[in-house]
């Protein structure tokens, strides 16, 4: 049986990236593809119950502790969902993934990069995806799409999510192969577009 493939989406809070996630998985089942679909925080389980306290807690939360809450859960995502479909020859999709800990708690909070490089390795055993795709948009833009209802990661204010944009395209600059970078300013029809010819690219490799 063929290894499958792991795909992540990454993106600033507003950057329409799950919508994008879902039109990929349901254009890929179209294809014939066996597709697993999931998501950080939240995937299932105990990656749910992290998901209410990373976005809902309403107490302070130290920025080391909010980045352990984020690996803990992405460790459980990798060992239950990730790398079992993979193995099984299944294509995930992954609704933010690793470079969303370096671009929010990094370059976002000001947690020390190089430490949670290391970490992210620890909790995800060292498996990468072979395919990450960053939506980038404005932050000005993003802010809109929002609204006004935010979770407590949206909420962190402009400024905040400005150093998050310019994270993602840090990290793209330093893996040109495996980071591709999608302008989600445009239609969400435009976009996807760009997205199905990034990941056919890859199949074709």
């Amino acid at each position: 049986m063929r290894r499958g493939y792991f795909i992540t989406l990454e993106g600033a809070d507003g950057c329409g990236k799950t919508t994008q996630s879902r039109l990929l998985q349901e254009y890929l089942e179209q294809q014939g593809y066996e597709v697993v679909w999931t998501r950080e925080p939240g995937s299932i389980g105990l990656g749910q119950r992290i998901r209410e306290l990373l976005l809902y807690y309403d107490g302070e939360v130290a920025p080391r502790c909010e980045a352990f809450l984020f690996l803990a859960d992405r460790s459980q995502n990798i060992e239950h969902v990730i790398k079992p479909a993979v193995a099984e020859g299944k294509i995930v999709i992954c609704d933010r993934h690793t470079d969303s800990t370096i671009a929010y708690q990094g370059y976002g909070r000001g947690e020390n990069i190089e430490e949670l490089t290391y970490l992210n390795n620890l909790a995800t055993a060292g498996m990468k995806p072979d395919l990450t795709i960053v939506f980038d948009v404005s932050t000005e833009v993003a802010q809109l799409r929002v609204g006004d209802e935010k979770d407590r990661m949206e909420a962190a204010g402009i400024e905040f999510h400005k150093k998050v944009r310019f994270g993602y395209l840090e990290l793209a600059k330093t893996e040109p192969e495996r980071i591709k970078v999608v302008n989600a300013d445009n239609s969400i029809e435009q976009v996807f577009e760009d997205t199905k010819r990034i990941v056919n690219n890859m199949f074709k490799k």
